[in-house]
């Protein structure tokens, strides 16, 4: 009887553990739990600090994984202008369809998850195991933490990509 309380003790605390509404990442300042981000290399959890998040859509994406600059005319006209700043285009091509690196276009991408805002942006900032180095802010030079995107970049790349096919927000 002692053994069965314990293991249901044991595994109520479990529950009620995962349930705290806290992520390993920390919490946005808006004060929500922040979205879970992982690895596309391996899933693993991805760390990224909160404070990163500085402006009201990249508070918003990382509470709720939604991007709010799709459709925006001037996040993507600064979406496409980072694109090509941070020499992406010497892989996805000059309009994302496609170099030596996939087509960025969808809906069939090389990485499924990039088909939401919150998969692509887990692959834009930390990378790839098919050759795409961090662009992350701090991830990109490890040697300079100042160096990368930061999350709003990102997430205006993100609208630049989704511009490129209509019926793909990547916010379903």
């Amino acid at each position: 009887m002692q053994k069965k309380l314990l293991i249901v003790s044991v595994l109520t605390l479990a529950v009620l553990a995962g349930c705290s509404g806290k992520s390993d990442s920390g919490s946005a300042s808006s004060g929500g739990a922040m979205v879970a981000f992982v690895k596309t290399q391996d899933g693993s959890p991805l760390e990224i600090k909160a404070e990163l998040f500085d402006t009201p859509a990249a508070k918003e994406f990382s509470t709720t994984g939604k991007n709010s600059y799709v459709g925006k005319a001037d996040a993507i006209a600064q979406g496409k202008k980072l694109f090509q700043m941070y020499s992406c285009t010497q892989c996805h091509g000059g309009d994302a369809q496609g170099q030596t690196g996939p087509s960025l276009h969808g809906p069939d991408f090389h990485y499924a998850k990039n088909a939401t805002n919150k998969g692509m942006f887990e692959t834009i900032w930390n990378g790839t195991n098919g050759g795409m180095g961090a662009k992350g802010k701090g991830l990109m030079d490890p040697t300079d933490p100042t160096n990368g995107l930061k999350p709003d970049e990102v997430l205006q790349i993100e609208a630049w990509i989704r511009s490129h096919n209509e019926k793909l927000t990547g916010n379903e």
